[in-house]
């Protein structure tokens, strides 16, 4: 692991890009869309995800993997080089300590993130904030920042593909959804590691 990898387990860095090539440039622009995930493992459900994102958008997708996470424990020096190794020739990952949406939002404003379907539900979950008035404030913070959510399909436990179709109106500025036609993968982290 080189020494930006090493820098991000240290809780006064906020984020750090790795390109592609393994390679970790002191400065990078922040990209215009972000699939942030915990990758473990990086499957081709994230790849298709991002490619199919990557024309809707407009943008090259950039990945998101971060050290800190609101329901999981923080990821160690060995965890994060290992899941990092996975992007070597796929894609540019930022390394991040931002736990939340909120968080991301300020690290990457006026960015569309690409989430599954399973993420996003989980997005608009009060028992993440506290409260409804917890979530409230964390998706005005992604409005506010310019942030936009782009939700792709997931089969859930019933065996039904699912896509996003909560269009309350307090949330109808902020998410957007991929069409079935457009992106199915079904394939999971969860059943890819066996558990």
């Amino acid at each position: 692991m080189n020494q930006f990898s090493a820098e991000i387990l240290l809780p006064s860095v906020r984020v750090a890009c790795h390109l592609p090539d393994g390679s970790v440039p002191p400065a990078h622009p922040r990209p215009a869309a972000v699939l942030p995930g915990s990758f473990n493992p990086l499957h081709r459900g994230h790849r298709l995800l991002a490619e199919v994102a990557e024309r809707r958008v407009g943008s090259p997708v950039h990945f998101e993997l971060s050290v800190s996470n609101v329901d999981k424990p923080d990821l160690g020096g060995d965890e994060l080089a290992r899941r990092l190794t996975q992007f070597v020739g796929v894609g540019p990952v930022w390394v991040t300590r931002a736990a939340t949406f909120a968080a991301k939002a300020e690290l990457f404003p006026g960015a569309v993130f690409i989430l599954g379907f399973d993420t996003a539900t989980r997005l608009i979950d009060p028992k993440y904030y506290g409260g409804e008035g917890g979530r409230d404030t964390a998706l005005r913070t992604l409005l506010e920042r310019g942030c936009r959510v782009l939700v792709g399909g997931r089969v859930d436990a019933a065996g039904v593909f699912r896509v996003w179709d909560d269009l309350r109106p307090a949330y109808r500025d902020l998410f957007d959804t991929i069409p079935e036609g457009e992106f199915r993968a079904d394939v999971s982290s969860t059943e890819l590691r066996g558990g």
